[in-house]
């Protein structure tokens, strides 16, 4: 990949995007993560104004340090960067306090996972509105179009998507050439839903770098079949996961009356 070509590309895909609309800058919610570490120095380098959330819910120290700090460096080198830190976990605990408790404990627990990235949808596009900004999405290849890993109309609900046609490892390509914090870097991809250290892997049951491979199987037009060992059992995984969430990755579906109804 031509890395710097493709950051330049980016840069000036969101610039000339948010000209054409008449935006003055974006709104991006900043995890610690590196995805949102890379789309956020992206927004800033399009010298327009970028507005960072810091919106932990329960979340671990170390993941709210990481947060601070990219936000640190960006106000260090861009000057239209500015930082809101928004806790919404009384918010949470009073969303919590409000619904009927359930005997299901995992479907409740995955719920109230998904209602926390959809608080901090909220929570962006609020922002977004009294500034006049775009919500930039942080979702990449393989969580947008792969498995589908993300939260609907929560980090799934944003205005436009920089690097969903990146797959992880090029992410972390970009990473590198913008010299992106190593902390960041290093650190291993979370979602940061359940107030734990869960990472994507625990939760997924297999890696980004195998999971790219199955993706690529897949566009290939292989099957379960053809592969054995661990190999099968990430493809399977893969197969499952991109099935079941094809109601994220497709348009909502629309009940078309015939002409004959009318």
């Amino acid at each position: 990949m031509k890395t710097e070509k493709v950051i330049d590309h980016i840069v000036s895909w969101l610039k000339g995007y948010a000209d054409n609309v008449g935006i003055k800058g974006f709104v991006i919610g900043i995890s610690g993560g590196i995805d949102s570490a890379v789309t956020s120095t992206l927004c800033a380098r399009t010298g327009l104004n970028l507005l960072c959330l810091e919106m932990p819910i329960h979340q671990s120290q170390n993941q709210k340090t990481r947060a601070e700090n990219h936000i640190d460096w960006l106000m260090k080198n861009f000057v239209k960067v500015k930082r809101q830190p928004v806790d919404l976990t009384s918010v949470f605990d009073s969303l919590i306090e409000a619904l009927p408790t359930v005997e299901n404990e995992e479907h409740r627990f995955m719920s109230l996972a998904n209602t926390r990235a959809r608080l901090r949808m909220t929570t962006l596009y609020y922002f977004a509105a009294l500034n006049g900004y775009l919500v930039a999405g942080t979702g990449n290849k393989v969580e947008d179009f792969g498995v589908g890993f993300y939260t609907k109309y929560g980090d799934g609900g944003v205005d436009l998507s920089p690097i969903a046609d990146l797959l992880k490892s090029e992410v972390y390509e970009l990473a590198k050439a913008l010299g992106i914090n190593q902390e960041i870097v290093v650190a291993a991809p979370t979602d940061g839903l359940w107030g734990d250290d869960r990472t994507d892997e625990d939760q997924i049951g297999a890696s980004y770098p195998e999971l790219e491979w199955a993706m690529l199987m897949n566009d290939r037009g292989k099957s379960v079949e053809d592969f054995s060992g661990r190999d099968k059992q990430v493809f399977s995984i893969f197969k499952k996961l991109n099935s079941a969430n094809q109601h994220k990755m497709l348009p909502i579906p629309i009940c078309e009356i015939p002409e004959l109804l009318k």
